[in-house]
């Protein structure tokens, strides 16, 4: 059965930040603190890591950072959906800017994660492209701009309502993550507070100098944002 996102979440990339017993002690930590703080942390895994961490942890749903839609047999150096599975992950992400796919490619992505009951996470670069990908139906839409990726700076509220709003118009049931540029706790709060339904981080996490101290204090913003919003609506 597909895993069930509950917002607020947590999203983390580890891309080649890191590797090996690296992504392990981040996985665990991470783990923790979706205990802790009682959220669903995301983890998007690298394909040599991925059996390891879902074996030491329980928490964390571990997404594998792409695939591809061939079916068990021939296909050499192709990422087999069915493999990831079996690995452990409970997900996939699709159109990742350092990965662009096509529509049609999207779509029988997102169909070929649904066979096997694995979420489709899918990002996009613009409003527009969010709205296209909207109509394919993934579970997770992550609408950020490519231009920030890895630059400190963070969508303005404006694009967080715009995209939020394009998305949930066309599948209210889409779940919108904000991302690109945070490295803060703070950005993490302001964004959640905005409306996302959840945050995710990469190079603000493992460039920082305490990477998983600084995971923690992300996570922790997110249920601060998410509870201190509770409160005013």
């Amino acid at each position: 059965m597909k895993q069930i996102i509950k917002p607020p979440f947590f999203e983390i990339g580890v891309k080649n930040f890191v590797y090996g017993d690296a992504v392990l002690e981040m996985a665990m930590a991470a783990d923790e603190a979706a205990y802790r703080y009682d959220i669903d942390v995301l983890f998007i895994a690298p394909y040599t890591e991925i059996r390891r961490v879902a074996k030491n942890t329980t928490r964390l749903v571990i997404l594998a950072p792409y695939m591809d839609i061939l079916r068990p047999g021939r296909g050499m150096a192709d990422v087999l959906p069915e493999a990831i599975q079996d690995a452990g992950a409970r997900g996939v992400v699709i159109n990742h800017c350092e990965r662009p796919m096509s529509l049609p490619a999207i779509r029988q992505t997102i169909e070929r994660a649904n066979e096997l009951d694995l979420l489709s996470f899918a990002c996009a670069d613009t409003i527009a492209e969010a709205r296209a990908i909207a109509q394919l139906h993934p579970d997770i839409i992550n609408p950020e701009p490519s231009d920030l990726i890895g630059t400190g700076s963070t969508s303005e509220i404006d694009y967080v309502q715009q995209s939020i709003h394009a998305v949930k118009t066309i599948y209210p049931d889409i779940l919108v993550e904000q991302a690109a540029g945070i490295t803060t706790g703070s950005q993490v709060y302001n964004l959640i507070y905005a409306g996302a339904e959840g945050v995710g981080a990469a190079s603000g996490i493992f460039l920082a100098e305490d990477p998983i101290t600084m995971m923690r204090e992300m996570v922790s913003s997110v249920r601060r944002a998410y509870n201190d919003l509770q409160i005013v609506q």
